[in-house]
C-alpha cells in the first residue's frame, strides 16, 4: 500500500500518465520503476536536486533541463508549475535548502529561455516568488527579492495583459519599513525591499499594458517607503545624477539605494505623471512634520530637480508653490504654521534656480506671478509682529532672486517690469498693507536687479519701466524711497563704483573711481529721458520727510549718472541741476535747517565730481576754492551728512552765507575756458522755481520786459504802478500832472535810450527766452506756464484789493488838485481790473 500511495496517488496533471502517476519526491522511495513512467520534464526536474541540499544544484542535470526547455518551450509552463509545487512542499516542511535550489533553477531557466511562451513560465515564477515573500524567514524574503530583480531586468518580447504587481508593491514597501531587532538583518531586509520596488518600477514603467504603477494606490506606498529610508541617513549630500551613476554595482546602504531608486522613479516620469510622484512627497513631509528643520526637504527636492526631465522641472516649482499655504497638519498654532510656510519657501528658494535654466515663455511669468501672489497673501495676513512671517517673505524674495539669476537678461527686464506693474501707487495716505506690499515688492525688484548686468541704459530702462520707477521715487515712506534709489544704483552702476559713492565726499582722488567715455547710445538715452530723471530726483530732494539716508541715496544716484553719462554734451545739464538744488536749499520753506545743510553738502560734492570725471582743471580749481572757504567758515555745508545741525548759530545759517555758494556766472566762465558751450547754463532752470526769471508763469511779461528796459530807472520810482496801470488801462485819460514827481534825471535817461550795459542785459534776456522755448521739453514748458493758483482764488484776491485801494486812488495824492479828474475816476471804476491779468489766465 505504501507503494501505491507513493507512486499512484491521483493528482492533477498535464498528460495522460499524469492522471494516475505522481512523481515520488522522497529519495528513499521503495519503487525503482516509477521514474520510467513519469514525464521526461519531471524526471529532468527531479534530477537537478541532490540527495543533500548542502551539495547544491546538480549542474550537469541543470544543463540537461535547460536544453530540454529550449528544445521544447511548450513544456516551460509545466516545468515552472512542477518546480513551484516542489518548492511549496519544501517550504511547508521547512526544507529551505531544497527551496533555494528550486529558486536557483527557476532563475536559470528564466534567464536562458527567451521565447514567446515565456509568459506562461513567468506566472509560475511569480507565484513562487510570492510564496517565498509570504514566508517569515528573512533569508527566503531576500532570496525571492533577488530573483524578482533578475526577472525585472529581462526585456520580454511580448507584453502581458493580465499580470499584476499589487502584492509585490505592498510586500516590498512593507520590507522597506522593517523593524527587525538585528540591525544587520533589518538593513538587509530594507535593502531587499528597495531593490524590489526598483524592480517593479523598471518592469512596469516601460510597458503600458501592465499594471499602471503611477496610480495613487501604488505611489502612496512606493514614495513614502523610499523617503522613510532616505531620512535615516546621517547627513544629506545632494549630487547630480551623473555622479551617482559611478556608484552602481557597489554595496549600498538603504538611504543611498533609496535615493537612487527615487532618482530612477522621477527620471522615468512623464509630464502627466510628475504630480503622481510629488503629491505623496508633499503629503509625507506634512504628516511626519519634516519641514522644520528643512535640511531633508531641501535634499529631497534637489534630488527630484536633478533627476526630472529638464522640460518638466518648472512643474515641481509650481507644485511646491501651490503647497506653500497649505495648513500644517494637526492642531498646530498659527506660529507653527507660519514656520512651516517659511521652511517651504526656503526649500523653494533652494530649488527654483535649477528650474530657471529650462523655463521659457509663459512658465517664467507664471512662476513669478505665483511668487508675487504668495507675497501679497503674506502681507494680507498682516503678521507684522511675527518674525516668522518676515522670514517667509524673505524666503520668497530669495526664491525670486535665485530664479531670475539664471535667466537671460532680457527676461530679467521683463520680470522687473512685471513686478513694477504689481506695485501699488500710494497717493496721499495709503493703507498700511499697501505700504508693506510696496516695500516688499521693491525688495523683490532689488533682488532681481542685482542679478542683471547693465550694458546699455536704454535696455536697462525701457520707457514704461523708467516712468514707473520715477513715479514711485517721490511717493511712499522715506524707507521705501531709499529702497528705490538702491534699485537705481544697481541698474546704473556698470563699473562697480556704487560702493565708493555710498556717502557724499569731495575727495574723489582717493576713491579710485573707474570712468569711461560715454557711448553714443547712452547720450541718446539721456537726451530723451534726462529731464524726467533729473526732475524726479530734484523733486525727491524737496520732500519734508527726507532723512539723511534719502539725501545720501539720491546723491549716489546722481553721482553714478555723472560718471556713466559725463560728457561735454551733458555737463551743462548736470551743473544746471546742481544750481537748482542749491537754490532750493535756500528758498524752499518746507525744508528744515538740517535738510538745507544736507542739500548744500551734496551740491558741493556733486560739483566736485564733475571736473574730476571730465578733467576740467579750471572748474576743479573754482570748486576747490569754495570747498576751502567752507572748511574755514562753514564746515556744516560740506560732507559728511548729519541727521541734526542743532549747534548752528543764526549767523551760520546757509541763507546768511551767499558768498559761499556756487556762482552760476563763474561756472559758465569755467566752461567757456575749456571750450564748452555754456549757453544752456545761463538759461532758466527747468527744475527749480525759476531762479533767473522773476515771473516764471508769465512769458508775456518776460517778452515785454525787453521793451521796457529803457524805463528801468522810472520803474524804480515810487509811482511806477500808477504810471503802468494808467498806461495799461484802455480808456483811462492820463492827467498831465501825473509825471511832476518824476525826476528830471530819469526823464533824461529815458530820452537818451538804453545804455550799453542795458542793451547787453536785454540781449541776454532775449537769448535766454529763445533758448528756453527752443530747447526745453514740452512738459517743462507746460509746467512753466501753469499758474500756481486757481483762477477763481486769484480773481477774488484782485477784487478784494481793488475794493481797498482803487487803481488810480493815488493820483489825487500827488499834491496837485487834491483829487484826480472825475473822468479818470469813472474809468477806473468801470474798466475791469482783470484786463491787466488777462494773459495769465490762458497760459495753461
Amino acid at each position: 500500500m505504501s507503494f501505491v500511495k507513493c507512486c499512484f496517488e491521483s493528482t492533477e496533471g498535464h498528460d495522460f500518465l499524469d492522471s494516475f502517476l505522481q512523481k515520488c519526491t522522497d529519495p528513499g522511495c521503495c519503487c525503482g520503476c516509477c521514474s520510467a513512467l513519469r514525464p521526461r520534464y519531471k524526471r529532468l526536474v527531479d534530477n537537478i536536486f541532490p540527495a543533500s541540499p548542502q551539495d547544491g544544484l546538480v549542474k550537469s542535470n541543470m544543463e540537461k533541463l535547460t536544453f530540454y526547455s529550449l528544445s521544447s518551450p511548450e513544456k516551460l509552463d509545466r516545468i515552472g508549475e512542477y518546480l513551484f509545487q516542489k518548492a511549496s512542499r519544501d517550504i511547508y516542511r521547512r526544507r529551505h535548502g531544497f527551496v533555494i535550489i528550486a529558486m536557483e533553477a527557476m532563475d536559470q531557466l528564466l534567464l536562458a529561455c527567451h521565447s514567446q511562451t515565456l509568459n506562461l513560465f513567468v506566472e509560475s515564477f511569480l507565484k513562487m516568488v510570492q510564496k517565498l515573500l509570504e514566508s517569515t524567514d528573512p533569508q527566503l524574503q531576500i532570496l525571492a527579492t533577488q530573483s524578482f530583480v533578475r526577472f525585472a531586468n529581462i526585456e520580454e518580447d511580448t507584453p502581458s495583459y493580465h499580470r499584476r504587481y499589487d502584492f509585490f508593491v505592498s510586500k516590498f514597501s512593507a520590507m522597506c519599513h522593517s523593524n527587525h531587532s538585528d540591525k544587520s538583518t533589518r538593513d538587509n531586509i530594507r535593502l531587499a525591499g528597495i531593490q524590489g520596488l526598483q524592480g517593479v518600477i523598471r518592469k512596469t514603467v516601460s510597458d503600458d499594458l501592465v499594471e499602471n504603477i503611477w496610480e495613487a494606490q501604488h505611489m502612496d506606498k512606493i514614495v513614502p517607503s523610499l523617503l522613510y529610508n532616505m531620512q535615516t541617513a546621517e547627513k544629506y549630500e545632494t549630487v547630480s545624477c551623473m555622479e551617482t551613476d559611478t556608484r552602481d554595482g557597489i554595496e549600498e546602504d538603504p538611504p543611498r539605494l533609496a535615493e537612487a531608486c527615487l532618482r530612477e522613479l522621477v527620471g522615468r516620469a512623464s509630464f502627466g505623471h510628475i504630480r503622481s510622484v510629488l503629491r505623496p512627497v508633499l503629503t509625507h513631509f506634512d504628516r511626519h512634520e519634516l519641514w522644520v528643520p528643512n535640511d531633508f526637504a531641501v535634499h529631497t527636492f534637489k534630488i527630484i530637480m536633478f533627476s526630472i526631465q529638464a522640460q518638466y522641472s518648472y512643474s515641481v516649482v509650481e507644485a511646491l508653490m501651490q503647497h506653500l499655504d497649505v495648513g500644517a497638519p494637526g492642531n498646530a498654532d498659527a506660529r507653527a504654521r507660519t514656520r512651516v510656510r517659511a521652511a517651504r519657501a526656503a526649500v523653494l528658494s533652494n530649488i527654483v534656480a535649477i528650474a530657471a535654466g529650462d523655463s521659457v515663455g509663459p512658465s517664467v511669468l507664471e512662476i513669478i506671478n505665483n511668487l508675487l501672489t504668495n507675497l501679497r497673501a503674506s502681507v494680507a495676513r498682516d503678521s507684522e509682529k511675527e518674525s516668522d512671517e518676515r522670514l517667509y517673505q524673505e524666503a520668497l524674495i530669495n526664491a525670486l532672486g535665485e530664479f531670475a539669476d539664471h535667466l537671460p537678461d532680457f527676461q530679467k527686464i521683463d520680470i522687473m517690469m512685471f513686478i513694477v506693474s504689481k506695485i501699488p501707487s500710494q497717493r496721499g495716505k495709503g493703507t498700511k498693507a499697501d505700504a508693506m506690499l510696496q516695500s516688499i515688492l521693491l525688495k523683490s525688484l532689488l533682488k532681481v536687479g542685482t542679478t542683471y548686468k547693465t550694458t546699455e541704459l536704454s535696455k536697462a530702462f525701457p520707457a514704461a519701466f523708467l516712468e514707473a520707477l520715477l513715479r514711485i521715487s517721490s511717493t511712499g515712506e522715506s524707507a521705501t524711497r531709499a529702497l528705490l534709489q538702491r534699485i537705481l544704483h544697481t541698474l546704473l552702476d556698470r563699473r562697480g563704483n556704487a560702493t565708493a559713492l555710498v556717502t557724499p565726499t569731495v575727495e574723489y582722488a582717493e576713491l579710485g573711481l573707474i570712468v569711461e567715455k560715454c557711448s553714443r547710445p547712452d547720450l541718446i538715452f539721456i537726451s530723451k529721458h534726462g529731464y524726467a530723471i533729473f526732475s524726479s530726483l530734484y523733486d525727491g530732494l524737496q520732500l519734508e520727510s527726507n532723512t539723511a539716508e534719502n539725501v545720501s541715496a539720491i546723491y549716489t544716484t546722481l553721482a553714478l549718472l555723472c560718471i556713466e553719462l559725463a560728457s561735454e554734451e551733458t555737463v551743462c545739464d548736470m551743473l544746471q541741476l546742481i544750481l537748482s538744488i542749491q537754490h532750493s536749499a535756500m528758498s524752499n520753506p518746507v525744508l528744515s535747517t538740517a535738510q538745507q545743510c544736507q542739500l548744500h553738502a551734496i551740491t558741493i560734492a556733486l560739483a566736485a565730481l564733475v571736473p574730476h570725471v571730465l578733467l576740467l582743471p579750471r572748474l576743479a580749481e573754482y570748486i576747490g576754492q569754495i570747498i576751502e572757504a567752507r572748511r574755514e567758515e562753514a564746515p556744516h555745508l560740506l560732507p559728511p551728512l548729519e541727521e541734526t545741525y542743532e549747534h548752528l548759530s543764526p549767523n551760520k545759517m546757509p541763507n546768511k552765507m551767499p558768498y559761499l555758494m556756487i556762482d552760476q556766472m563763474a561756472l559758465g566762465d569755467c566752461l567757456k575756458a575749456h571750450g564748452i558751450e555754456a549757453s544752456r547754463l545761463q538759461s532758466a532752470s527747468p527744475y527749480s522755481g525759476g531762479a533767473n526769471l522773476a515771473h516764471r508763469h508769465s512769458w508775456v511779461e518776460a517778452g515785454a520786459a525787453q521793451g521796457r528796459d529803457s524805463l528801468a530807472d522810472i520803474s524804480a520810482g515810487p509811482n511806477t504802478e500808477l504810471v503802468d496801470s494808467a498806461n495799461s488801462s484802455p480808456g483811462v485819460q492820463r492827467h498831465p500832472l501825473q509825471l511832476e514827481n518824476v525826476s528830471l534825471e530819469a526823464l533824461r535817461r529815458a530820452a537818451s535810450g538804453p545804455s550799453e550795459a542795458e542793451k547787453r542785459e536785454a540781449e541776454r534776456r532775449r537769448v535766454t527766452l529763445n533758448n528756453a522755448f527752443r530747447t526745453a521739453p514740452f512738459d517743462h514748458l507746460v509746467h512753466l506756464t501753469q499758474p500756481k493758483y486757481e483762477i477763481k482764488d486769484k480773481l477774488e484776491e484782485i477784487f478784494n484789493s481793488l475794493s481797498e485801494e482803487p487803481l488810480l486812488s493815488g493820483v489825487g495824492g500827488l499834491g496837485v488838485g487834491g483829487s484826480g479828474s472825475p473822468g479818470a475816476k469813472c474809468h477806473s471804476q468801470q474798466v475791469p481790473a482783470y484786463t491787466k491779468y488777462f494773459p495769465e489766465l490762458f497760459l495753461y
